[in-house]
């Protein structure tokens, strides 16, 4: 069986987009720049030259430097994800100015038309999108709303630093599980099949059994309160996802991958206390494996898809071999867009869908696996395993 045809049946499977920052009143770019200055686009073309503050520029000159850092980052992974929003939605190859001018002219027609939204995702069978705040989950003019995981990083920090700062600790944790059910409650009446959070660096191990006393430390507390949180979320069969190893401790504005070799074993004890699914979203490279091993090793621990620095092909690669090797599909999620429009979401997912093309076609020509388990494993890797914890599927 060649390439193109397992190319072409993965284009067509169905997606869940399990985490993206889409508000559902302003799904589409309105001009070329909203696409083009996105985040990691921005970063990737910076490598080549380009002004941070390119967008404070005439618009000439704005134009004359996109196109040469443009030109000159076409390898990387952005810039590939950007070349096929423009070809593929817009029928637009960026070339000269001209070309920049008419791929703003269309990126503002499609911006109103109704239904270019829906268009747009159905073109790769992106079917539902995951949001982490409420007033962003009506998506209009699309099928279906966003799938609703409140995030909880909003106002758990506030907690812990609370309880760290009070005279009083134990009322003030006392106070904060009060605050931590009342959340959660209102998260469940909203029907809300789970949360997710970030969390910050951290020493402290869940399996210890930490009390508060006036030595305890922020991390310490923090563990104390994810116990907290997870005997809530069982209680309502709720799920947590837990997006990992992005630090912000070493430097003033920038953010770091770090590769925190126990940052999922000190976890382990909320696995084993709590019969919630885990989903674990790792934006380091080592971390990929570690996320496995613990989906290996507990039946409620779910790997999730690839966030931030871990948006390469190269980790792709990596990530789906240990996948492969150690569970089932159904454990496995891939996709994360992490997308600010609509567009993104489609230049970032036909880039995953091609790499998972390759990584199949070259697991079918070496007899690991054959073709048709290599589309079933597809389909839950890129829809069934989320659909299957987020409830879609009931």
């Amino acid at each position: 069986m060649n390439h193109t045809s397992i190319h072409d049946e993965i284009m067509g499977l169905e997606v869940i987009d399990t985490h993206t920052h889409l508000i559902g009143d302003k799904l589409c770019a309105v001009d070329f720049w909203e696409i083009a200055d996105y985040f990691w686009f921005n970063r990737e073309l910076q490598t080549a030259g380009y002004p941070a503050d390119a967008d404070t520029l005439p618009e000439k000159d704005r134009i004359v430097a996109f196109l040469h850092a443009y030109r000159s980052s076409r390898n990387t992974m952005m810039n590939i994800a950007f070349t096929a929003i423009m070809k593929d939605l817009y029928n637009i190859d960026i070339t000269d100015e001209s070309s920049i001018r008419q791929a703003d002219e269309a990126v503002r027609k499609n911006s109103t038309t109704l239904g270019w939204a829906q268009n747009v995702a159905d073109r790769l069978n992106i079917r539902r999108f995951v949001v982490n705040r409420p007033e962003h989950a009506v998506f209009e003019g699309m099928k279906y709303n966003a799938l609703l995981f409140p995030r909880i990083d909003s106002w758990l920090p506030g907690l812990i630093t609370d309880i760290h700062m009070s005279s009083n600790r134990q009322e003030t944790l006392d106070q904060a599980k009060q605050t931590i059910y009342d959340h959660l409650q209102s998260y469940e009446d909203m029907g809300c099949r789970g949360i997710m959070t970030t969390l910050p660096h951290y020493e402290a191990a869940a399996h210890t059994d930490h009390e508060l006393s006036d030595d305890s430390k922020s991390d310490e507390i923090m563990m104390m309160l994810l116990h907290e949180v997870c005997r809530g979320l069982e209680k309502r069969g709720m799920f947590l996802q837990l997006f990992l190893g992005v630090e912000r401790r070493w430097g003033n504005t920038s953010a770091a991958p770090v590769n925190d070799a126990l940052r999922i074993v000190r976890l382990y004890g909320l696995f084993e206390s709590y019969s919630i699914p885990f989903e674990l979203v790792v934006a380091s490279e080592i971390n990929n494996l570690d996320v496995v091993q613990a989906a290996w090793n507990f039946a409620n621990v779910h790997v999730g898809g690839m966030w931030w620095y871990n948006f390469r092909a190269s980790t792709y690669m990596q990530s789906m071999q240990y996948r492969l090797e150690a569970i089932a599909p159904i454990k496995s999620s891939l996709i994360v867009s992490d997308a600010r429009c609509i567009e993104w979401t489609y230049g970032k997912l036909v880039v995953v869908k091609r790499l998972l093309a390759k990584f199949l076609d070259e697991q079918i020509r070496s007899g690991w696996i054959d073709r048709e388990q290599a589309l079933n494993l597809a389909a839950d890797w890129l829809y069934g395993s989320a659909a299957k914890r987020y409830g879609v599927l009931e």
